[in-house]
């Protein structure tokens, strides 16, 4: 249904792309295209492109159209984005809103580039760029516009992202370029390497969602799927526990502690010194795995609490950097393009 705004906030993500209008998150839908091969036709969009995911025949191919936060195919990414601007906006050519569209931090001028000039295609009439963990923070509320330290872990799909923030902008960041599509990955590989099974990545994502976990649990829980044994090509029943899981997870987890470390260390020591009173606040679709902020408290050394918006903030905070009140004070912290 189309809100007729003219000022959206866009979280294009790996995984999902969400939009904003003022405080609410208008629209959610998977980053994901279904394209008909030989026509090179866009099929569907979104959610239901995504159960298309690996259950379609070879005519019709199912894209992601971002890898590790960035643009992998632009004439898809600009294809998806005008489908999901018109959704929200109406079909109207004279309803063109104001976009703020978040970009991880760290991103090259010439990938900057890539996702403005998606948006605009995309129908909008003016668009600028925020970086993900500035977004975050606005979305949070955290008391960013203080000359005191503010620090957010960003746990997404695609990318990891520590920064640390104060006076609107980032004094110190790090962004790695994995998240929990990762965590994904290290689950299919585990179950190959020590089982000899295969297993697919939606599969993976269930085993996650039910087991997963960054700490070790008391009570232990098992999950039975359907695997493919590697050298028959047959299927075959495996029984994995939530300690098979945390193992699969351990080493891609210590690297998103390693990114948020990094953070720490080049942040000054009067901002750290906030950062140990206030917390790291935790947000992205990785705060949903159960004891992610045990984890992170117990190896940074600094309190980490998850947020109450966790998905929705740097959407939320894309729109709140368009208010007039807001944008003059980051309108100097924003990437250039």
């Amino acid at each position: 249904m189309a809100v007729f705004s003219k000022d959206l906030g866009v979280d294009l993500g790996t995984m999902y792309t969400r939009i904003a209008a003022g405080d609410n998150v208008v629209l959610e839908e998977p980053t994901v295209v279904a394209i008909a091969v030989d026509e090179q036709k866009i099929v569907s969009v979104g959610e239901e492109a995504q159960t298309m995911y690996g259950r379609v025949p070879e005519s019709i191919e199912v894209a992601r159209p971002m890898q590790n936060g960035v643009i992998a195919d632009y004439e898809i990414t600009e294809k998806l984005l005008e489908y999901l601007i018109r959704k929200v906006s109406g079909a109207s050519r004279f309803i063109r809103p104001k976009v703020m569209i978040t970009v991880p931090f760290g991103v090259t001028s010439v990938e900057s580039r890539a996702v403005h000039e998606a948006i605009l295609q995309a129908g909008t009439r003016e668009a600028y760029l925020v970086q993900q963990p500035l977004a975050a923070a606005l979305g949070m509320d955290l008391p960013i516009g203080t000359p005191s330290g503010n620090m957010v872990l960003c746990l997404g799909a695609g990318t990891t992202q520590a920064a640390v923030l104060a006076m609107y902008g980032v004094v110190a960041a790090e962004s790695l370029r994995a998240g929990g599509i990762h965590l994904d990955e290290a689950i299919v590989s585990h179950v190959r390497k020590k089982y000899g099974l295969i297993i697919g990545p939606a599969t993976a994502e269930q085993v996650k969602l039910n087991l997963g976990t960054a700490i070790r649990q008391e009570e232990e829980k098992s999950i039975e799927i359907q695997a493919q044994d590697q050298v028959s090509g047959l299927p075959k029943p495996l029984n994995l526990t939530n300690d098979d899981v945390l193992e699969a997870l351990t080493e891609p987890l210590m690297s998103f502690v390693e990114t948020a470390r990094k953070v720490l260390e080049k942040t000054p020591p009067e901002l750290v010194s906030d950062i140990i009173d206030r917390g790291v606040a935790i947000c992205g679709g990785g705060a949903a795995l159960p004891g992610i902020d045990r984890l992170m408290t117990k190896e940074l050394g600094v309190p980490a609490y998850l947020v109450d918006n966790p998905m929705t903030c740097i959407a939320e905070g894309a729109a709140i950097a368009l208010d007039p009140n807001v944008y003059p004070k980051i309108k100097r912290n924003l990437p250039l393009v």
